[in-house]
């Protein structure tokens, strides 16, 4: 039986890391950072951030935990998110995807998941 895409990316241990990993890049990436540069004045804040997004990557990718924040558009809705901002997110998560030695086929998977929410993303 195959893997699922959660057991493949280290389960909620390994989303875990690589969700930390993101974020770091994305402090030192010119193109995202002034949207999450100010996170680190609030701490609380910048912690629940990356809860959920772990748990919505857990829950996503086939793994048990449940995701209770806002759906995409609600989530980016009024923060005028770029098609240039979309594309450095999605190569600041490929470039921890690599960090972490995952497989061309897992980040084929992951990729594909991105480009689905591109329009929950996007010009809202």
């Amino acid at each position: 039986m195959s893997q699922t895409l959660y057991e493949r990316l280290g389960e909620f241990t390994g989303i875990t890391k690589l969700v930390d990993d993101v974020v770091d890049i994305h402090m030192t990436n010119p193109n995202v950072s002034p949207r999450f540069l100010p996170l680190n004045e609030e701490p609380e804040r910048l912690k629940t951030i990356k809860q959920h997004t772990v748990n919505f990557f857990c829950a996503g990718s086939g793994g048990p935990q449940e995701y209770k924040g806002r759906d995409m558009a609600t989530t980016h809705k009024g923060m005028n998110i770029s098609e240039q901002e979309f594309m450095a997110v999605v190569d600041d998560i490929m470039e921890a995807m690599d960090k972490n030695n995952y497989k061309e086929e897992d980040k084929k998977d992951v990729l594909a998941i991105l480009y689905s929410l591109k329009e929950g993303v996007i010009r809202l």
